[in-house]
C-alpha cells in the first residue's frame, strides 16, 4: 500500500510500504480522511518522532476493509473512526477505567504506524461507528470533538451557568457546542481573530469577544453583571489566555485548560492571588476516554453529529490534500500562521 512515511526530521515520503495483516480481534481499515493534527507537526517537521521510519496520523475516517476472527461489532463496509489510543488495560488506571493516564499505552499514529496510509489496523475496540448522515470529512473531526466533551466534562458542569471558551479553535468551538448541548445559559468565545468569532457565534456562541480590544472586560462584566463566569475553558494553551482564565472566573467558579502549550507558560503573583481570593477550582484535561473504552465521548460524538445539534462549518477544514503530496502539506506548517484550519489528507485521492 502507499503511504506517508516520516524518515528524520524534514522528512516524509509518499512510498509503497507492507499493508498490515489482519489479526484476531483487529479491524483493517481503508482509510478516506486523516486529519493533521498539531501534535503531528513537530513529529515531522522537528524532532519528536518515536522512532523512524514511522507512519504517523491518528484523527481519521475511513471505511471497514476486512475483519479478524472473533470480531462482531463491524463488519466489511462499516462506516468508521479511528480511536487512537491503545491502553494496556491491566495497569492501575486502566483498571479504574482512566485510559488516558495510562503509562503503558501505545497510540496509534505516533508509537504504532497510523492512518497517513491507505490502510491502517486496529483493536475492534478502536473502531467508532458512524451512520450515513455524518461525512467522511466529520469522522476524521472525531478525535478533536471527543478531546473537546472530555474536557467540558473534567469540571463539575451542570446545566444553567455561564461559560467562557478562550480560543476559537476546532477544539475551542467544539467545547463551546458540547456546552451548549449541555444546557449552558450563556457562552461567550473570547479570540483575536474577527472570522473565528463570527463563526462562534454562527455555531450558537451568545456572544464574540476579541480580547485584543482594549476595553473588552468592560464588555465582560457588562455580560456577567460583574460576577464572572461558572465555567471557564482556556484551548489555546498560551501565557495570555491562562492569566485571562484567572480574571474571568467566578467567586467559586472552576477553569480547565485544554489547550496544549507548545512553549513555557507563566503567570504571576496577580493571578495567584485571583486562585486564593476567589477559590475557583483550576484543572487540567488530557485526552477524550472513559470507562467503558473508548467512553461515551465517542459515542456522544457519533449521534450529535449524526442529529446535526454537534455543528460542521467547512470553515474547519483549510485544505484537503492528496496522500500523495503529504511533504506539502507539512511544508505549509513551516510559515507560521499559513495553515488557518484543519488540513485533511485525502488517502483516496
Amino acid at each position: 500500500m502507499k503511504a506517508g512515511v516520516v524518515h528524520a526530521k524534514g522528512d516524509i515520503r509518499y512510498e509503497d510500504i507492507e499493508r498490515p495483516a489482519l489479526q484476531p480481534g483487529t479491524v483493517l481499515v481503508k482509510v478516506k480522511y486523516t486529519g493533521i493534527c498539531g501534535s503531528d507537526v513537530p513529529r515531522v517537521n522537528g524532532d519528536a518522532c518515536h522512532f523512524y521510519p514511522n507512519v504517523l496520523g491518528h484523527e481519521f475516517s475511513g471505511t471497514v476493509e476486512q475483519v479478524g476472527e472473533g470480531v462482531s461489532s463491524v463488519q466489511p463496509g462499516d462506516r468508521v473512526a479511528g480511536v487512537p489510543l491503545v491502553p494496556c488495560m491491566a495497569c492501575e488506571d486502566c483498571q479504574k477505567g482512566d485510559y488516558s493516564l495510562c503509562k503503558h499505552y501505545s497510540f496509534i499514529g505516533s508509537r504504532q504506524f497510523g492512518s497517513f496510509a491507505e490502510y491502517v489496523l486496529m483493536p475492534e475496540r478502536n473502531v467508532v461507528k458512524f451512520g450515513p448522515e455524518v461525512s467522511f470529512e466529520q469522522g476524521a473531526f472525531f478525535e478533536p470533538a471527543t478531546v473537546a466533551l472530555h474536557g467540558l466534562r473534567r469540571l463539575d458542569f451542570k446545566g444553567g451557568g455561564t461559560v467562557a471558551i478562550l480560543g476559537g479553535g476546532t477544539v475551542g468551538l467544539m467545547t463551546m457546542q458540547w456546552a451548549r448541548i449541555f444546557g449552558a445559559k450563556t457562552i461567550v468565545v473570547f479570540d483575536v481573530v474577527p472570522e473565528r468569532l463570527a463563526l462562534a457565534k454562527r455555531m450558537g456562541a451568545d456572544y464574540g469577544v476579541n480580547s485584543g480590544d482594549k476595553d473588552f472586560l468592560t464588555e465582560v462584566d457588562a455580560i456577567t453583571g460583574g460576577r464572572g463566569f461558572d465555567y471557564v475553558y482556556e484551548t489555546a494553551g498560551n501565557t495570555i489566555t491562562l492569566k485571562l482564565a484567572f480574571r474571568l472566573a467566578a467567586n467559586k467558579g472552576q477553569v480547565c485548560c485544554i489547550g496544549t502549550p507548545t512553549r513555557e507558560l507563566t503567570f504571576g503573583v496577580d493571578e495567584w492571588e485571583q486562585m486564593n481570593r476567589k477559590e475557583f477550582r483550576l484543572t487540567g484535561s488530557w485526552m477524550s476516554y472513559s470507562a467503558p473504552f473508548p467512553g461515551d465521548e465517542w459515542s456522544l460524538t457519533a449521534h450529535y453529529f449524526g442529529t446535526g445539534a454537534l455543528k460542521f462549518d467547512e470553515s474547519f477544514i483549510f485544505e484537503k490534500i492528496p496522500l500523495s503530496q503529504i511533504a506539502r502539506a507539512f511544508e505549509l506548517f513551516l510559515t507560521p500562521g499559513a495553515v488557518k484550519g484543519k488540513i485533511l489528507i485525502d488517502s483516496e485521492a
